[in-house]
């Protein structure tokens, strides 16, 4: 069973934090949170919202309590911007999401009979639609400001439950193959513009690959770029037992060692 929470101390604890981030704004507040806005706050909120990533990949819950009240401070600060604006506050902020919450789960709060994560994502994309009468396209809520990979799996996602999806991984195959085809063509060719649209369109198709095979090109290009920087690390070590330095052993010589290294760990 799950601890028991303490709604009267967490909401006193909340109410201590907005309490803190106002007086940091204050006249008698600190320099630098008085200079903030929003838009200053959206590199840190960013940052913070990676360093949350990291701990949860790291399965490291001590840091994952501090990266999320740090990012609970940048939250309740972007609020506190807009309360002293005059535009919405906090409560604004809660009183939203709950309506939202309660509004688009009709199978926990409601009536609806939708069983099953797909059936249920379905459902909410549905509602959401519905709600934002506004949007003249399905896609038009999708954030520009996602990291690219990310975007794009989340466009070919939201596709792909209104129908528009390869139906066989061997299609999606074939179209990666196709892409890298078009972009050795535009290679050949040395038309700039062309290489650049060309490996956009492989990416994508890559992207969907990976989404077709349940897993996250995010994660996957992070893992591969982690086992990079490790087997780099190690190259440089016995480059430096081998009395030699970064930039100046030829390529060579750092292949051979890289090589040695893929040998030893049984990677391929």
């Amino acid at each position: 069973m799950p601890a028991a929470i303490d709604y009267q101390q967490s909401t006193n604890n909340f109410a201590q934090l907005c309490d803190i981030v106002a007086r940091l704004r204050g006249a008698d507040g600190c320099p630098w949170d008085r200079e903030q806005n929003n838009a200053s706050l959206v590199p840190p909120l960013l940052e913070e919202a990676y360093e949350v990533a990291g701990a949860v990949y790291a399965n490291d819950d001590v840091n994952l309590r501090e990266e999320l009240g740090d990012l609970l401070l940048l939250i309740v600060m972007h609020a506190q911007i807009a309360a002293e604006e005059k535009r919405f506050d906090i409560d604004e902020i809660a009183r939203e999401i709950n309506e939202k919450l309660i509004r688009r789960h009709p199978h926990v709060f409601a009536t609806s009979d939708a069983r099953g994560s797909e059936a249920v994502i379905k459902q909410w994309e549905a509602i959401k639609h519905a709600e934002k009468k506004e949007a003249s396209h399905y896609l038009a809520s999708l954030p520009k400001a996602l990291p690219a990979l990310m975007r794009a799996e989340k466009a070919q996602k939201k596709a792909a439950r209104v129908n528009f999806d390869w139906p066989e991984l061997r299609d999606v195959v074939a179209k990666v193959d196709e892409e890298l085809e078009e972009t050795k063509a535009a290679v050949t060719s040395a038309d700039n513009r062309m290489i650049a649209d060309e490996i956009g369109d492989l990416l994508f198709a890559v992207v969907n690959l990976a989404r077709k095979c349940q897993l996250e090109a995010e994660s996957l290009l992070q893992a591969a770029t982690d086992k990079f920087v490790a087997r780099f690390n190690e190259m440089e070590d016995r480059l430096h037992t081998r009395g030699g330095k970064l930039g100046d052993a030829s390529l060579e010589e750092l292949d051979t060692i890289w090589e040695e290294i893929k040998r030893q760990r049984g990677d391929r």
